[in-house]
């Protein structure tokens, strides 16, 4: 997924926050138009949008896209089938899902009328054919293992043009966890694409989404226009810019001075938004783990070593580190595990490295360690905060950290590149959603989003078995040893499950309606009006 947030980069964002469930009962539909709004005047058409987003776009496929960025902007281009929100289904292209009563064949039906923003119909065939791309090895995705079950691939059968069918090699308990994930991309687009993540058809996207892309300025903005056979109601806005501003500073002033109506700001510049009276600051729960990364592959040859990674931790106190980093536990929760609160069956009551200094000296001695490389995103005041608190802690027990502040895309090359060694540790962070079957791609052996080079044998059963395991109290204690056993290892260090606190321009209708969501700010921005 490429790099992943506002305050550290994401890794591999799954935005669902789901819970298992074969019955369409629970659902709803996306409201339209016409629907009750919160505000008091009757939402109005036209106007324009500007999202500061902070760095350049990776890629327009919602399949291939893993940096913040990206997903954001797909979320507008391309609809989803379904989305979660507290357990309960919301329909986009799909009007529901069932289950059969074994669980082994999950039926999908699609809105009949469905279009492409070039006017091509949408159907079972562009459904299928995302799946059988995405298990298509040589298209190397991302969410191929998602897909495999019990080392069996799902099998997507069309049955008519609005239906089609998933089946099961054996129990599989996170497969609606992974189908939110997964959106429909155009079969007459890409189905003579050899390599879909590379094809020069991504940069002009056809979509389905309430906005089509328009125009692409690479380092300035991406500007998208109103879809008007948008299934769920034509947008209200004309238009939606997403303007590229690098640095935190620069987004802060455009902000002030009325350039942007939305973006992300840190808490430590909560207080100077706050005063201008233009903005709504929202801080919400994204279900978002902040860590460090720690880079197996470096070339100082000993990260791949348990025991320094152990010594990075026991140098640190990270209730510290919270402090210097999000000034406010209102904004971040200690954590402990790879897991975050919202997952099914974590646990926080797992091992942990930190407040021993005369420990952490002793180990780095014995593993001749004396020099770290931190590189940090520049202009990010949370990443500069935390490269520098760990520059000092690391120092006290005779280890330099070198702080190399370069610029988001090239932090993003870098580090999720997946082959630099020239760098040992960074900010990172990630959203997984509501199943920790998603949490595999990031801590198996060899997998393209596993960025720290981590590498468990026993780790790698256990997310396996975890994936197919139908029992939910054996699932959780196998999700529980991993858990452990990632602790034990030091794979990354977890600093806090964060908030995120997104500004909004008041002069702004329509925010509840367009749902405030992990990684993409809003899940329909088709709801949001300018007053």
């Amino acid at each position: 997924m490429r790099t992943k947030w506002s305050t550290a980069i994401i890794l591999v964002l799954l935005t669902a926050l789901i819970t298992a469930c074969g019955s369409s009962s629970d659902s709803t539909k996306p409201s339209d138009n016409s629907g009750q709004q919160t505000e008091t005047s009757a939402p109005k058409d036209g106007g324009n949008l500007i999202i500061g987003v902070g760095a350049d776009p990776v890629i327009f496929n919602p399949n291939y896209a893993g940096d913040r960025v990206s997903l954001t902007i797909d979320q507008s281009l391309y609809a989803p089938l379904f989305q979660v929100n507290n357990g309960k289904k919301t329909y986009y292209l799909a009007d529901s899902l069932t289950a059969s009563a074994d669980s082994m064949t999950y039926t999908l039906k699609l809105k009949s009328g469905l279009t492409w923003h070039d006017g091509q119909p949408l159907t079972a065939d562009d459904v299928v054919f995302t799946i059988n791309s995405i298990l298509d090895e040589k298209q190397n995705s991302m969410f191929r293992g998602n897909l495999i079950i019990g080392g069996k691939p799902i099998e997507a059968k069309k049955v008519d043009d609005l239906t089609v069918e998933f089946k099961m090699p054996q129990a599989a308990p996170a497969f609606e966890a992974t189908l939110v994930q997964l959106t429909p991309i155009p079969k007459h687009i890409f189905e003579n694409e050899a390599n879909i993540e590379k094809s020069t058809k991504n940069n002009t996207p056809v979509g389905s989404g309430p906005f089509k892309f328009k125009e692409y300025k690479t380092g300035e903005y991406v500007t998208l226009e109103r879809f008007d056979n948008y299934f769920g109601g034509k947008p209200h806005l004309d238009t939606v810019t997403y303007r590229i501003a690098k640095d935190t500073n620069a987004a802060n002033l455009a902000l002030q001075n009325g350039e942007l109506n939305i973006n992300y700001v840190t808490p430590q510049d909560a207080a100077t938004i706050t005063a201008t009276k233009n903005f709504d600051l929202v801080p919400y729960s994204e279900g978002r783990l902040s860590y460090i990364l720690i880079n197996e592959k470096s070339d100082l040859g000993v990260l791949d070593r348990k025991e320094v990674r152990q010594a990075i931790g026991y140098a640190l106190n990270r209730e510290e580190l919270i402090t210097a980093a999000y000034l406010s536990p209102e904004y971040a929760d200690p954590a402990h595990s790879f897991l975050t609160p919202d997952t099914l069956f974590h646990t926080n009551d797992v091992a942990t490295f930190d407040n021993d200094a005369a420990k952490a000296k002793e180990l780095f001695q014995q593993a001749g360690v004396k020099k770290l490389r931190f590189v940090v995103k520049s202009g990010d005041k949370t990443q500069e905060s935390i490269g520098l608190y760990v520059q000092q802690k690391l120092k006290e027990v005779g280890v330099d950290v070198e702080i190399q502040s370069i610029d988001a895309s090239a932090l993003n090359s870098k580090v999720y590149g997946g082959t630099a060694t020239d760098f040992d540790l960074t900010v990172a962070g990630y959203i997984m959603g509501f199943d920790p079957d998603a949490y595999s791609i990031l801590f198996t052996t060899d997998n393209s989003s596993n960025y720290s080079h981590y590498t468990n044998k026993q780790v790698d059963e256990l997310f396996q078995k975890g994936a197919g395991e139908a029992d939910a109290a054996k699932r959780g204690e196998l999700y529980k040893q991993a858990q452990q056993l990632v602790a034990e290892d030091a794979a990354i260090y977890p600093i806090a499950y964060t908030k995120t606190i997104v500004a909004v321009d008041k002069r702004y209708g329509g925010i509840e309606e367009a749902v405030l969501k992990p990684v993409v700010i809003f899940e329909d921005l088709s709801k949001i009006y300018l007053k």
